[in-house]
């Protein structure tokens, strides 16, 4: 309807969510959404998804500080305490195409509950082991039930919404992860000041409630693909046809990136510059993990919006180079207010680099992608491992600036592949739901991308 003065139609965008064309004079129109809680215009997945990262998130933060004290009650070194993490991680990389091949045969929801009772059961039996080698061998199950949740969540929730609100979606599933880790570490620390074991048995207990969640509150879900036509839904996507997209190798490459720094590098090697190299207390290693932490959540929903309006491409080029120069910074300087900077930089990265590149395996995809999926969490994963190792070798014969400089040079591919990507983010055309409809002179909802295109239109363009 229009009103009196300046006058406005309001829309429906995707979802029903309630859109004005505000005519701001000058026979220029502009697009003006209503303000709304994070949720709204959501599916209902997306929340119940959300969850369940926080329960599996929290449980993690939970078991995380007593895992090495665990094994080492057991009279073993370092290494070997060590090694009962590194068997849950390598597990889970080496069994997450798996996964994906149980998603694309019996479905999102059966792998997902599946996969976070498997590692329930195992956790609650790590938590009664009596020797070194049953500890270390039921952590490495629970990595394989931590691959067939990940993989399933991540393809179920690529398939609920549209590409409209698949950065935000995106979003809010990595903020309930952010904010089940962030939580968990604090009652994990108190929990094995009692037992060691406990945590595990609480971790075990979390994620029974979130394959209860799974189960009962996924039991029937509105896919967007099938929503597209049956033709679509029943449809998947190979390998051989996501390697062929330029997109989604850019995205792989950023992945591998995001998970050789921020969840490799800055990890394992920060803590170890701040007391060595910065020549100060450990307490301002968690004070720059804060601080990244904190600027990640703040940001998470407003990148979502960006990736969803302005674009995947700039979202993973300006995370990309964020990133980049976190680690120029650490390189170039010990400084205490040079780390700090650097760990804000961090947290604007990994808010873009935690949001984009899993937009664009969404647009990629067509109906099923389970394997698409699963090798872009494996790319993730290997440069969690590998990244690591390398830098720590760098540190050790040459110095922290050297491994931390040659992070910034993985860092830097995403960027490139990404400069040379096609844009693959579409706008649906709003539906006025006055009798009148938007004047001629009101642009094209799609931007500067060019005019709307149909789902389908969209993602014929993206496999190209």
């Amino acid at each position: 309807m229009i009103d009196g003065t300046g006058g406005h139609l309001t829309l429906l965008a995707g979802h029903g969510r309630p859109t004005q064309v505000v005519h701001t004079g000058m026979g220029l129109w502009t697009l003006v959404r209503r303000p709304s809680n994070p949720f709204a215009g959501m599916p209902r997945e997306v929340f119940v998804l959300a969850t369940i990262a926080f329960s599996v998130a929290i449980g993690f933060g939970v078991v995380a500080p007593a895992i090495p004290v665990f094994a080492r009650d057991f009279g073993v070194g370092h290494t070997a305490a060590a090694a009962v993490i590194s068997a849950f991680a390598f597990m889970r990389f080496v069994s997450a195409l798996g996964g994906g091949r149980l998603v694309d045969r019996l479905g999102e929801r059966t792998v997902l509950s599946a996969g976070t009772f498997f590692v329930a059961i195992s956790t609650s039996l790590a938590g009664a082991a009596q020797s070194y080698l049953q500890l270390l061998l039921l952590r490495a199950v629970g990595g394989i039930g931590s691959a067939m949740f990940t993989v399933a969540a991540v393809s179920l929730l690529l398939r609920v919404v549209d590409a409209e609100h698949r950065g935000r979606a995106n979003g809010l599933f990595q903020g309930g992860f952010l904010a089940g880790g962030l939580m968990g570490p604090v009652v994990g620390g108190v929990l094995t000041e009692v037992s060691p074991r406990v945590p595990f048995f609480v971790y075990g207990a979390s994620l029974a409630v979130a394959s209860v969640i799974g189960t009962v509150f996924l039991a029937k879900v509105n896919l967007h693909d099938r929503a597209a036509g049956k033709e679509e839904a029943e449809e998947r996507t190979t390998l051989r046809e996501a390697f062929g997209n330029r997109a989604y190798r850019a995205a792989l490459v950023t992945n591998l990136g995001t998970g050789w720094a921020l969840f490799g590098v800055r990890s394992s090697l920060v803590p170890l510059f701040v007391v060595e190299g910065m020549k100060v207390g450990a307490i301002w290693t968690g004070i720059g993990f804060l601080v990244s932490s904190l600027v990640q959540a703040v940001l998470l929903m407003p990148v979502g919006r960006f990736v969803d309006t302005v674009g995947r491409r700039p979202a993973m080029i300006l995370g990309g180079l964020m990133s980049m120069a976190a680690m120029l910074l650490v390189t170039f300087s010990s400084a205490l207010p040079a780390y700090l900077l650097a760990m804000g930089l961090f947290g604007v990265g990994s808010a873009y680099l935690g949001v984009a590149p899993g937009a664009v395996v969404g647009d990629v995809v067509r109906g099923r992608g389970g394997q698409v999926v699963a090798v872009f969490q494996m790319s993730a994963d290997l440069g969690s491992i590998v990244g690591p190792l390398v830098a720590g070798m760098l540190a050790d014969n040459l110095s922290f600036g050297a491994a931390f400089g040659a992070t910034a040079g993985i860092l830097v591919f995403g960027p490139l592949l990404a400069v040379r990507m096609p844009e693959t983010r579409y706008a649906p055309r709003p539906v006025a739901t006055a009798a009148m409809q938007p004047p001629a002179s009101l642009p094209a909802a799609g931007g500067d991308d060019g005019p709307c295109r149909s789902d389908a239109t969209a993602k014929d363009s993206a496999s190209r």
